[in-house]
């Protein structure tokens, strides 16, 4: 893809007497640690979403993330586990032809796990950039999911790119990459799983144009399993139900009701001919607890449906 080699728009900020660059794969040998920078061109059919992932919009999510993105601002995705929140971005990707770079944020992910390090390789030591450079570099949208999990000192690392300035600082190559035109920043997180040590700092969050979602209504929630799955619309009412008992346990016993995304899991075993109690005990109970109590209440349940 040389469209996303040139990136006329992306620029490099030279400082300690480092030549700026624009990155096409190759390796650069003119930075002052003396190494090989090396760069890798995204592949389209790594980052490229082709066909159009399905997504039923809940409210205007798609008219206030294309505006946001218009404006180069970032986003902030935050909802409940299996809300639709991952489809959303692979949706906007798709809709933007833009290439989708997603990071699973977690406790050990460091700085130079996003921006990048150096690596020794054939005899030589080389630069390769992490998956947010890659981005910046390549005019795409990095996706950091479950930012919160990610340690305080790492998520400090995108507040340069969230605001007006737009850049991202290359400490160890002694540069600042000017994100273009085309580069989206958008993150996401749980607020049911935040926690004095898990907590997004208004530093951050305030930089962000905020999508909150939910789980769809109930009649769109079902259509969303039909689609997904295939099962006919009783079956699919049924399972709306079901989840929406677990729902209403969330804070008495259950952390977290039964997701949009375990529905979709039970009913593609449903179609595949497994009991209907059977395939929502394994796939919504188990997944939902592990108290004896819990697991035997949430089964129940899913016995007075079906």
């Amino acid at each position: 893809m040389a469209g996303l080699c040139r990136q006329p728009s992306v620029g490099t900020r030279a400082t300690q007497n480092c030549v700026p660059t624009l990155y096409c794969g190759k390796i650069y040998r003119n930075h002052p640690q003396g190494a090989a920078v090396t760069v890798q061109a995204i592949k389209p059919e790594e980052y490229f979403i082709a066909d159009e992932p399905y997504y039923e919009p809940v409210g205007d999510e798609l008219t206030v993330f294309e505006a946001a993105y218009k404006n180069q601002l970032p986003v902030l995705l935050k909802g409940p586990t299996g809300c639709g929140k991952t489809r959303f971005m692979e949706h906007m990707a798709w809709r933007l032809k833009l290439p989708l770079i997603t990071v699973s944020c977690h406790d050990d992910l460091t700085a130079s796990d996003l921006v990048g390090r150096y690596l020794v390789t054939g005899g030589e030591t080389v630069w390769v950039d992490g998956p947010l450079a890659r981005a910046v570099r390549n005019g795409a949208i990095c996706y950091l999911d479950e930012i919160v999990e990610a340690r305080k000192d790492t998520t400090v690392v995108i507040h340069p790119l969230a605001d007006d300035r737009r850049v991202l600082p290359m400490e160890k190559l002694g540069e600042v990459i000017e994100a273009g035109p085309e580069f989206c920043m958008a993150i996401s997180y749980n607020p049911g799983y935040q926690s004095v040590l898990k907590d997004l700092k208004q530093s951050t969050r305030q930089r962000f144009v905020a999508l909150e979602f939910d789980y769809p209504a109930a009649q769109l929630e079902a259509k969303i399993v039909v689609n997904e799955t295939g099962v006919n619309e009783a079956l699919a009412d049924q399972l709306i139900k079901f989840a929406q008992m677990t729902r209403n346990l969330k804070g008495s016993g259950l952390e977290e009701g039964a997701s949009t995304r375990l529905l979709v899991h039970a009913a593609k075993l449903i179609a595949d001919g497994v009991n209907p109690v059977v395939a929502c005990r394994s796939c919504i109970a188990e997944a939902l607890t592990d108290d004896a109590e819990m697991l035997s209440a949430v089964h129940e349940l899913s016995a007075s449906v079906f």
